[in-house]
């Protein structure tokens, strides 16, 4: 055997392909806790007739389920690859999802809000970014199907571009999600200002009539509170296949514990709480003429 095939081999030295034994108990919990978010989101999305969160947010559940039992079954097996391949393809994919869902409660709030302080018409919200998700869905797949092989053949998937191809699959989702923030930050602020961004024909929403109501904002604060979230799981993703797949940072089992799993697990359920179901009902302009007063009473106080 070559030198250069001994380095492209996935090391010996310690059992398995994770380098490190998955802790049963630390499984058990996040299988426990996707699994109840999950079954949450299914019974939310058919109770409140939003079809599109079982797509989103109820499969993102699913998959993470897929990849903590993966890695539970790990912690008994460590050294088998079947289980770390499946919990490899399926803790990459799910985020995805969940930014989807972001994406689109995003449009509906600017819809209900005013489009006018948008740069972005609200379909556009869904149509552009979860378009783009989903070419970052088919490539981070196709990564991690070619990363999977990789590892099953004992060699380096960087060696075999599947990690390379995720590795691109995510940062484009990253920088999806940063352009997505920038969006959203102009249209709080232009909403905050008054300084609407182009004329919409037959809005309700006259100048200097503008307001938010209660539910609205409450919607608004889950979507801010889930975004970071999945931004900093993006972060570490990046970080970790750009460290390499053998790298400290892949081998570091608290790494991925608190900055994959724990991130994801407090997005998951942010949407469970703040569910567009309950607090992104249509409003009349009564609603939001009420929270006007409300914000008017505050301040003379």
């Amino acid at each position: 055997m070559t030198t250069d095939s001994v380095s492209d081999a996935i090391p010996q030295d310690i059992v398995g392909p994770y380098l490190y034994v998955p802790t049963e108990w630390i499984c058990v919990l996040f299988v426990v806790l996707y699994s109840i978010s999950t079954v949450l989101h299914m019974s939310q999305a058919l109770k409140y007739r939003l079809w599109w969160m079982i797509p989103t947010a109820s499969f993102a559940g699913v998959m993470e389920i897929l990849g903590w039992s993966a890695r539970l079954w790990s912690s008994q097996n460590p050294e088998l690859l079947m289980p770390y391949e499946i919990q490899l393809v399926g803790t990459i994919l799910a985020p995805t999802l969940l930014v989807a869902a972001n994406f689109i409660i995003l449009g509906m709030i600017i819809t209900q809000v005013g489009p006018q302080f948008s740069r972005l018409a609200p379909k556009m919200y869904t149509i552009l970014f979860c378009s783009f998700d989903v070419v970052c869905l088919v490539v981070q797949a196709i990564g991690g199907a070619s990363a999977a092989r990789a590892v099953d053949r004992g060699t380096s998937p960087t060696k075999s571009q599947g990690g390379n191809i995720m590795l691109g699959g995510i940062a484009a989702q990253l920088c999806a999600i940063v352009v997505y923030v920038t969006l959203s930050a102009e249209f709080l602020l232009r909403f905050k200002y008054n300084a609407p961004f182009r004329h919409v024909d037959n809005c309700i929403w006259e100048k200097g009539s503008r307001s938010m109501s209660k539910n609205l904002r409450l919607m608004l604060f889950g979507v801010g509170f889930c975004t970071p979230c999945i931004f900093i799981r993006s972060v570490y993703r990046t970080v970790e296949l750009a460290d390499g797949w053998f790298g400290p940072v892949i081998t570091t089992q608290r790494y991925f514990d608190w900055l994959d799993g724990a991130p994801i697990t407090l997005a998951i359920y942010t949407l469970n709480f703040m569910h567009p179901g309950i607090w992104l009902k249509r409003d009349d302009p009564t609603d939001h003429a009420s929270g006007k007063a409300d914000d008017e009473e505050a301040s003379e106080t």
